[in-house]
């Protein structure tokens, strides 16, 4: 089991505090794994295996179980005379669990974490009951760097620029990384956590009766990724294809998608008015393999997929992401954390004066002396040219130093 310290080090960070510990993320993201590790390092600071209790609710031993029963349950468990550790696996499987989690929190010693697939975590009914009393973590699917760490078991990494083509082609779903897998065993692995996803969290849990409308309206935003579009665009385009999808349902669809984490919506932001725009916004994918997966490799998506891997490593660090409108053009990314702030051009590579000039010149458009990045994959990247610095997209992912 590969650890993963991030992770580990920003939740435990609020151990033995009274706020519950919410983990959410998309399927087979790793967040059970995580709850592991915790658990491990709780045993490591002497917590005995009898202040431990963990539940897994996706299993069918609590199928139909009720919040009251949980309580009943948890209550009986709980050590008499010391903190209790408990570990909630899925428990968005409970309904009302937010009501007994509060409960539990509030009557009795407890240190709570809890994990979800879905933004039920993070509805109106938790923000009733646990205001004030909750941190939320997202968890994505492994970081460049932790691919690195988890293919070092079993194969040997010779030059990690050429091993970003691996990682962008894979993803990052740990599951496919625990061994040397084919690229079509890979997939269907993946396709398998797409289409659990996609009927669990989606057509069950909303009750959809019609989930080839959902499917193309998937594969359109897939086929898309890194492009401005909007629910009227899918909605046109379905029209052409004499499907008939109103805006308002596709909007909804969106949201789903959005909910269970599949996708990640990234809006624009006007430089000139300081101001979101509601419209023509770009979406990013949970894992490049979700798109590889479901509509095939082709090797005219790379482009794309480079932005994906770059925005998802953005969130990771705690960025707020946002597509940067000019006066005369777009950024790809602007990066912001508190005082910090970030701008991003990315490429695949530059073939041309004309091309190399364009690239530059969105980003010395931008006056103000924020760091800004040209990211690149070719043989030239490297150096600093009138206070913008070009990297290698694979030296970026790596990098400490933003």
């Amino acid at each position: 089991m590969i650890f993963r310290e991030n992770y580990v080090n920003k939740i435990m960070a609020f151990t033995d505090t009274p706020f519950v510990k919410i983990l959410t993320g998309v399927r087979r993201c790793g967040k059970s794994t995580i709850m592991q590790m915790i658990m491990d390092e709780l045993r490591n600071r002497g917590i005995g295996d009898e202040q431990i209790i963990s539940m897994r609710f996706d299993s069918m031993e609590y199928d139909g179980l009720t919040a009251k029963q949980l309580y009943e349950m948890l209550k009986t468990r709980l050590s008499a005379n010391q903190k209790t550790y408990l570990f909630l696996d899925e428990v968005q499987e409970i309904p009302d669990w937010e009501k007994t989690v509060n409960s539990i929190n509030t009557d009795f010693d407890v240190d709570i974490y809890v994990t979800g697939s879905n933004s039920r975590m993070m509805s109106s009914e938790i923000s009733t009951y646990l205001t004030g009393r909750y941190v939320a973590f997202r968890i994505f699917t492994l970081s460049f760097a932790e691919y690195l760490t988890f293919k070092k078991q079993y194969a040997a990494i010779e030059d990690v620029h050429k091993e970003l083509v691996n990682y962008i082609q894979y993803g990052g779903f740990p599951a496919i990384h625990l061994q040397q897998y084919p690229l079509d065993n890979a997939y269907t692995i993946v396709r398998d956590i797409y289409n659990s996803t996609i009927f669990s969290d989606i057509v069950k849990r909303n009750q959809l009766r019609k989930a080839d409308q959902l499917e193309r309206v998937v594969k359109f935003v897939f086929d898309n990724v890194g492009k401005t579009f909007s629910a009227k665009s899918i909605s046109d385009y379905l029209k052409s294809e004499h499907r008939s999808l109103d805006n308002e349902t596709v909007y909804n669809y969106l949201e789903k998608l959005e909910s269970a984490y599949i996708l990640h919506r990234c809006s624009r932001y006007d430089l000139q008015g300081k101001e979101i725009l509601k419209t023509q916004e770009k979406f990013y994918l949970a894992d490049t393999s979700f798109k590889y997966s479901v509509l095939g490799y082709r090797d005219e998506s790379v482009a794309a997929m480079l932005e994906n891997v770059v925005f998802l490593e953005l969130l990771r660090r705690d960025y707020d992401v946002n597509i940067g409108k000019t006066q005369n053009g777009e950024i790809d990314f602007i990066a912001t954390k508190r005082d910090k702030r970030l701008y991003i051009q990315i490429t695949r590579e530059i073939h041309s004066e004309k091309n190399e000039k364009r690239e530059y010149d969105r980003l010395l458009e931008i006056k103000d002396n924020h760091p800004k990045y040209l990211l690149r994959t070719d043989e030239f990247a490297g150096g600093n040219d009138r206070g913008i610095k070009t990297m290698h997209i694979a030296d970026f992912l790596l990098s400490d130093e933003y």
